[in-house]
């Protein structure tokens, strides 16, 4: 277990940041494998899902839960304007003219923050365009959502 838990925090620090694991995987986490090959698949805390580990490429895909315990401390994070907040939060995707600020390290297909100018959780999802281009385009999608706030409610 202790061997599992410094894996996937290792894991989220890669992907998100230098001292994210153990922000977001407390000692008390409960790690779920696959039952046909033995991996971890997903990690919960309090019955909450934090995060699911993708198989194709061994990352991390954020719930929201995930991501309100990281939101702070996370690189990887798109503010959109707070207008457009309503739309985000029931799984609409980010479209790069509504984009206030993008980390400059986004790189198509990372898995982001999305959040309002507040600094509230929206979304997460998957990088469209890299986060210069983010900021620099004024049509097409930034970031397809993949779970909106009301959607995990």
């Amino acid at each position: 277990m202790e061997d599992a838990i410094r894996r996937i925090r290792s894991v989220a620090d890669y992907q998100f940041g230098r001292g994210v694991g153990v922000k977001l995987f407390p000692k008390n986490v409960e790690i779920i494998c696959s039952k046909r090959t033995g991996r971890i698949r997903y990690v919960y805390l309090k019955g909450e899902r934090l995060v699911t580990l993708r198989p194709t490429d061994g990352l991390l895909s954020l719930s929201i839960a995930g991501a309100k315990r990281i939101v702070k401390r996370a690189k990887y994070r798109v503010t959109v304007q707070n207008d457009v907040a309503e739309f985000i939060i029931k799984g609409g995707d980010v479209f790069a003219k509504h984009v206030v600020r993008a980390d400059k390290n986004i790189r198509p297909k990372d898995e982001v923050i999305v959040v309002d100018e507040n600094d509230e959780v929206l979304a997460v999802g998957r990088a469209v365009l890299s986060g210069d281009e983010m900021e620099a385009f004024k049509s097409g999608v930034a970031v397809k959502v993949r779970r909106g706030l009301l959607e995990e409610s």
